[in-house]
């Protein structure tokens, strides 16, 4: 008696509201598991359809059912009830971020999953770069002593261009905030992956450059534990940049550079260095920069697809995935509390 094999796995995109779709459906489509596109924008939906040669569904109901899983790329805001919709057909999810517009938002997100069979996945390809891991490593192994301060500057040029300043990321019913909530939540990640949840944030935001409903400029400095200090700069109006990742340590420092829009174009070399000290050998040698050779997935290429890889890898072998929803809610939980203290003007704790 031979045993029916499982289905293929079968993956339709709900909107191209956000262009990380493109990335997505190039990876989908080449391993040949898009089962088609939905979008509530028709002409983008078709125009989109086309060109990944797949089936334009008016009614996401018709593309849940002819799919195992679902890559929900739609404005923030409609993330919950896209997420709701697939969970209710049993499929699985891999979502772009943030996970949600508000904290409420993205509980709710994870009550739906509870309990269900699936893989259920955050976007977040700055997890997936290695130069993300071997700051992981230096971390884990203590190999800068004690670290006293980090550093994390992301964001990109676009809110210089007219046509960004026009489009659903700076109107807040849809996209939830500006820079530090949309370019923001991938350092408050990278800084709850490597330290875990800080205690406490200190933060303000600015509308000046651009005068937009939501702010072009936010920094957060958060509080940890273990006393470290973390900086988080996020901005829609980085002309130019370079270093963008720096850790401050009793032995040593260590900087990243070419890991976000703003400088990924100008920064060609020594994209990661390092710089250690014996702190009890003061009279020693003066320390050196060295070059790590690690040159950053940004800067190879295909860095939004790795998190479309991921997922469909998690799909067809039943591995974990490499982020969770919960970790998409404690990075928004993050960016969520320092609004709340720019709002208030003081530093607040933070809910864990």
């Amino acid at each position: 008696m031979t045993s029916t094999p499982p289905p293929a796995d079968r993956i339709g995109i709900f909107s191209f509201a956000h262009y990380h779709a493109n990335f997505w459906a190039e990876v989908f489509a080449q391993r040949g598991l898009l089962s088609g596109i939905w979008d509530d924008d028709e002409a983008r939906g078709r125009e989109a359809a086309a060109r990944f040669s797949v089936a334009y569904f008016s009614d996401p109901e018709a593309l849940c059912q002819l799919s195992t899983a679902v890559a929900i790329c739609s404005e923030t805001a409609r993330h919950p009830d896209l997420l709701e919709r697939a969970v209710a057909h049993g499929l699985s999810v891999l979502i772009e971020k943030p996970l949600a517009v508000s904290v409420a938002q993205g509980e709710r997100m994870l009550r739906a999953v509870q309990g269900r069979r699936g893989v259920f996945m955050q976007s977040f390809p700055k997890r997936l770069d290695p130069v993300s891991h071997w700051l992981k490593d230096i971390v884990d192994t203590r190999s800068l002593g004690r670290l006293s301060l980090v550093r994390i500057r992301h964001g990109h040029h676009y809110g210089l261009t007219e046509s960004f300043r026009d489009r659903w990321y700076v109107q807040p019913a849809l996209a939830g905030g500006g820079a530090l909530l949309d370019e923001g939540v991938h350092g408050a990640d990278l800084l709850a992956w490597l330290f875990g949840m800080p205690d406490n944030v200190s933060a303000v935001v600015s509308h000046a450059a651009l005068g937009l409903p939501v702010e072009d400029l936010g920094i957060a400095t958060f509080g940890f534990p273990s006393g470290l200090i973390a900086e988080l700069t996020a901005s829609f109006c980085f002309a130019a940049a370079d270093t963008s990742i720096e850790l401050y340590g009793s032995a040593g420092t260590a900087l990243v550079s070419g890991v976000d829009l703003a400088s990924r174009d100008i920064s060609h070399e020594n994209f990661v260095r390092i710089c250690r000290r014996n702190p009890d050998q003061a009279d020693g040698p003066a320390p050196v920069w060295e070059t790590v050779p690690i040159t950053p997935r940004f800067k190879l290429g295909q860095f939004h697809q790795q998190s479309a890889i991921a997922f469909a890898d998690s799909l067809s072998h039943g591995t974990p995935v490499p982020v969770t929803l919960e970790e998409g809610l404690r990075a928004l939980r993050m960016v969520a509390a320092a609004y709340a203290s720019a709002n208030e003007g003081r530093r607040l704790p933070i809910p864990h």
